[in-house]
């Protein structure tokens, strides 16, 4: 009876189904809300996670050298630096291999890398963040790790928005290209 029981467990968990991958989970999707300073992440309609994080310490805006977090719809148009350490420094979107030294306080580090993990966002409104001069993928607009932790919560970056290297390391095995990106006031 027990051996039979042991069979039938074996056989049940034999069928069920892997996890879901990011690709695979409907409904996905990302809004930033700059006043807040946080990024929650959305399965369907239920928050499953917010997360602390930094815009631009210029405001929000669309034009090419502007240094603002552009506002609008928009997509995860490429993921870089999975299976990297956690704060490695990414320097024209390339794995320098150099771990960057975190700062905590509320002082910042003295340059404004990318670390640990770019989910490039492309806009999806034409006039608003998509074409021409206010284009957020030709602007190099990413979520990406900062070694700033400090200043999460504030307005911090030059234009893209910031997370902790924890953080985003975690948001980039969850989402997917073409995860919808939400960044609004």
């Amino acid at each position: 009876m027990k051996r039979a029981l042991t069979a039938v467990v074996v056989a049940a968990l034999a069928v069920q189904p892997a996890a879901a991958t990011a690709a695979e989970r409907p409904g996905l999707s990302l809004k930033v809300s700059v006043s807040a300073q946080t990024m929650t992440l959305y399965e369907g309609r239920r928050a499953v996670r917010t997360y602390p994080i930094s815009t631009s310490k210029y405001g929000t805006g669309n034009k090419l050298g502007s240094l603002k977090t552009p506002l609008g719809r928009h997509r995860i148009a490429r993921k870089i630096g999975g299976g990297a350490p956690l704060n490695t420094v990414f320097r024209n979107r390339v794995n320098t291999r150099v771990r960057a030294r975190i700062d905590r306080t509320s002082k910042g580090a003295p340059e404004d890398l990318v670390t640990t993990r770019i989910l490039w966002l492309e806009g999806l409104e034409r006039g608003v963040n998509r074409g021409g001069r206010i284009d957020s993928f030709r602007r190099l607009i990413y979520i990406h790790g900062t070694p700033s932790e400090g200043l999460i919560g504030k307005p911090a970056s030059n234009g893209c928005i910031r997370m902790t290297n924890e953080d985003v390391a975690e948001l980039y095995d969850r989402v997917d290209v073409g995860t919808p990106v939400l960044i609004g006031p």
